[in-house]
């Protein structure tokens, strides 16, 4: 039996984009998977969004995803204008309380190497906005959220004033 596997940085903008890293290469998850450059058999199709796994919450939809040197980069889209969930996602990225990014794939090739796996093929499957990653760096990159930019620009407008 083939079984989903999960692994997985964060940034969101005022209208639900998200850029980030799913997986960075180079290094272990915290069960000891390691996946190689070149290893993603990404599909051409949009790629699911989901919440912490769950097939059940569908959040949004992954458009850009591609292997660079440093890992997988991801830019997606949450629902937010059809999708209470997605709101309260974003709510919760914007507060610090989901920072992750985790990978849902089924594995095609790998070998042992101590107490790692070496993954040199899958078929990505979904990428999850979460909590806590299997990898420790993949991470959403930034969060920001129209208010925090604002009451920015105010305070950088004030301390020019105060100065002038």
């Amino acid at each position: 039996m083939e079984l989903l596997e999960i692994k997985a940085a964060l940034d969101i903008d005022a209208e639900g984009t998200i850029t980030g890293m799913a997986w960075p290469f180079g290094s272990a998850d915290s069960v000891g998977d390691i996946i190689t450059k070149g290893a993603f058999n990404i599909p051409v199709a949009d790629v699911p969004m989901l919440l912490a796994h769950d097939p059940q919450q569908p959040i949004g939809l992954w458009s850009e995803i591609a292997e660079t040197s440093d890992g997988l980069q991801v830019k997606g889209k949450l629902f937010i204008g059809e999708s209470v969930r997605a709101r309260a996602a974003r709510s919760s990225i914007q507060n610090g309380l989901l920072t992750g990014l985790s990978i849902g794939f089924r594995a095609k090739a790998s070998a042992k190497s101590g107490r790692n796996r070496i993954i040199s093929a899958l078929d990505l499957l979904e990428i999850s906005v979460v909590r806590n990653p299997a990898h420790p760096r993949a991470r959403i990159a930034n969060a920001k959220d129209a208010t925090a930019a604002i009451a920015e620009a105010i305070t950088r407008a004030a301390v020019a004033l105060r100065t002038s």
